[in-house]
């Protein structure tokens, strides 16, 4: 696979988390609780993973390679239960700030557990990410976001496992199959879950058919694909760099939130848009190749 391949998987991958916020929010309209539809989605999205895995090349491992597996995923579940906790005290437009802190924290991550210390052009790309955020997520321009500690805290929490999931994905269990590392990253997540919210809440809840939509796209978007993607992309790629690509995120949201929900957007979020993805293509510009060779240099 071309080395240029990479990056832009990523970029698919954090598109797809940015689509996420669009068919939650539909859902709630529909009358759907947290638990529903946070169940929903992992139930499809591992229904879907696991139907592509029983067919494709595998590698047989140890149960406690498998736990370790598992264990690496629990980050990517406790991203969106951190993340809708915040969203109880915190306005969108605040919460989505203190998520979008996984942009320095990764290459926080990877400066403090692999000793790379971040580039220049990286640390120049990550300030302009987080000006871009400020004006995409609509601070200063909506009357006002309310705060509360423990908002900010639920919040920045979901930011750190969330850089710890994009780490654990350009290190753990490399050796496998994209398709086998994603689909047990899932399982351990799917797993943590279940444990959360029990499955008999659903006997407790009137479903409707619009569920099967709502879980299915959260499935496929959420659960399948951006591990699988990351699975391929981030071995190459590294963490650090990762973040920053995965950062398309938050205009993906602001994008899918004016076309499909009607919602308002400003001329300062539109510029906070293109501000994020100048950030980008400065943080993959001059990164991007060096960090591919030496990564497939060192896996060689």
């Amino acid at each position: 696979m071309k080395s240029w391949i990479y990056p832009i998987l990523i970029l698919i991958g954090g598109c797809c988390l940015g689509i996420l916020s669009t068919f939650v929010k539909l859902a709630y309209g529909a009358g759907y609780t947290l638990s529903i539809v946070t169940l929903s989605q992992f139930t499809f999205g591992i229904v879907f993973l696991w139907g592509i895995f029983l067919f494709s090349p595998k590698v047989k491992l140890p149960i406690t390679s498998i736990l370790t597996m598992f264990a690496a995923g629990i980050p990517m579940a406790l991203t969106g239960l951190f993340y809708y906790q915040a969203l109880e005290t915190l306005d969108a437009s605040l919460a989505i700030i203190f998520l979008f802190q996984f942009v320095w924290v990764g290459s926080l991550l990877e400066w403090l557990l692999q000793k790379k210390r971040p580039s220049k052009v990286k640390l120049v790309s990550i300030a302009v990410l987080l000006a871009g955020s400020f004006l995409a997520a609509g601070i200063g321009t909506n009357g006002g976001s309310s705060f509360t500690w423990i908002g900010a805290f639920w919040g920045f929490l979901s930011s750190i496992t969330f850089s710890l999931f994009v780490y654990l994905s350009s290190s753990a269990g490399t050796h496998l199959p994209a398709i086998q590392r994603s689909t047990l990253f899932a399982t351990g997540s799917f797993i943590l879950v279940l444990f959360i919210f029990p499955p008999m809440v659903v006997l407790h809840t009137p479903l409707s058919s619009d569920i099967v939509f709502y879980g299915l796209m959260l499935g496929l978007f959420g659960v399948a694909l951006p591990p699988l993607l990351f699975s391929v992309g981030m071995p190459h790629v590294g963490s650090g760099l990762g973040t920053i690509l995965t950062s398309a995120e938050l205009p993906v949201a602001v994008i899918m939130s004016y076309f499909v929900l009607g919602e308002a957007v400003s001329i300062f979020q539109w510029l906070g848009v293109i501000i994020i993805f100048l950030g980008i293509m400065v943080g993959n510009r001059k990164t991007a190749s060096g960090k591919i060779q030496a990564n497939e240099k060192a896996a060689s």
